[in-house]
């Protein structure tokens, strides 16, 4: 969301040629933004943008800015962390853009947010919602635009099928935002103290399918796509069920965090027994490490996030390896026996132990030195 200095009344021949955006940093590599992308023209794309947006193009981005009262800076920041590209001075934007500026910009003029933190909303919200948008037009719509009857084409089918679906996906998204909100904001209340807000200490999962990049040479795409939708899908199931967070998907691989050890340690076992019980799946490998995570943009970060993934790459097939914070964490809690020794001596306590520990060789792991693993297992019934 740029423009050009000649549309602000400043030079258009200025050190740095003709087209200078306002509010770009000179020093931004040009491979990072595509100066040349333009809104489509498209009949039936202009008519569902407006239709979606229930507004027509009005404004380039200039004038956009000016009627929301942001400097043109501002607003090209925000724009870009919402991910969408620099459309140069066409006429695209409408109302809700403005109304959009306007909302941000008052946020930190009445100083309930910092100007770094409304950019980062901007950017949080536009990543989620855009892999949301794709997903909804990748699996949802395409099927459903199928044309119904032989003669109709999918342009003929989508406009209606889109005005039909449009306010109860609307509010579909709506109440499940509020839900989730009302879900972290809980978490973070319960916190001891300020800090822990950021940095916490969360038990952190990875599941990573075993052979996939050998999958991906044996499959054909639907075929793959299928398995990988199919491990996204019930690991998220799972994951939400035992009360656990994911935090995303990569494919092959899935990251979750828990409140507590136990809770992760479950989450572990059950992907592990459901996936075995599949025919069609490959054998899954997990690990778990306890520790503090800062998080960020509903990501996570720090050492307990990499010795999880570290712990994953080493596990074997349908295995579960945790850190020795994540063994002593179980114990604490009652969880798992300190040692099967410590079990057997007292028959009655041990009888309420969940899961079982047993160490494994210490081993230097990558950029974190040697670390004692233990295998995680459920312990069985006597």
């Amino acid at each position: 969301m740029t423009v050009d200095d000649s549309a602000s009344g400043a030079s258009a021949s200025g050190p740095s040629g003709p087209g200078t955006p306002i509010g770009r940093d000179q020093h931004t590599p040009h491979h990072e933004v595509d100066h040349t992308v333009q809104p489509t023209a498209d009949p039936l794309a202009i008519r569902l943008e407006q239709l979606i947006l229930g507004a027509e193009r009005r404004y380039t981005p200039f004038q956009a800015a000016r009627s929301a009262g942001v400097s043109m800076e501002l607003a090209s920041r925000f724009w870009r962390a919402m991910g969408f590209a620099d459309i140069g001075q066409a006429r695209a934007l409408t109302e809700a853009d403005v109304l959009a500026l306007r909302r941000l910009a008052g946020l930190v003029e009445a100083g309930l947010l910092s100007e770094p933190m409304a950019v980062q909303v901007a950017r949080s919200t536009g990543q989620t919602t855009a892999r949301l948008a794709e997903w909804q037009i990748d699996s949802f719509l395409e099927g459903l635009t199928e044309p119904p009857e032989p003669g109709m084409t999918r342009t003929e089918v989508t406009y209606p099928l889109v005005e039909l679906l449009l306010p109860e996906l609307e509010e579909f998204l709506v109440y499940v935002w509020r839900r989730q909100l009302a879900a972290a904001t809980g978490r973070v209340v319960q916190v001891a103290d300020d800090e822990e807000m950021v940095d916490r200490r969360l038990a952190v999962g990875f599941a990573d399918l075993v052979g996939f990049t050998r999958l991906t040479r044996r499959l054909e795409e639907e075929e793959l796509g299928e398995l990988v939708e199919s491990f996204e899908t019930t690991a998220a199931d799972l994951v939400a069920a035992y009360g656990g967070r994911l935090i995303k998907t990569l494919g092959d691989e899935v990251l979750y965090v828990a409140d507590d050890a136990a809770t992760a340690a479950e989450i572990a076992l059950r992907l592990i027994e459901t996936m075995e019980a599949d025919a069609q799946m490959p054998e899954l490998r997990v690990g778990i490490a306890f520790g503090t995570v800062t998080t960020r943009m509903g990501d996570v970060f720090g050492t307990t996030v990499n010795l999880a993934s570290r712990l994953t790459s080493i596990a074997p097939k349908d295995a579960v390896l945790v850190d020795g914070a994540m063994a002593e964490e179980l114990s604490r809690t009652g969880a798992a026996p300190v040692s099967e020794k410590e079990a057997e001596a007292e028959p009655d306590e041990g009888a309420a132990y969940r899961f079982a520990l047993q160490p494994m060789w210490q081993r230097p792991v990558r950029g974190l030195g040697v670390v004692e693993p233990w295998s995680l297992t459920r312990r069985k019934r006597r």
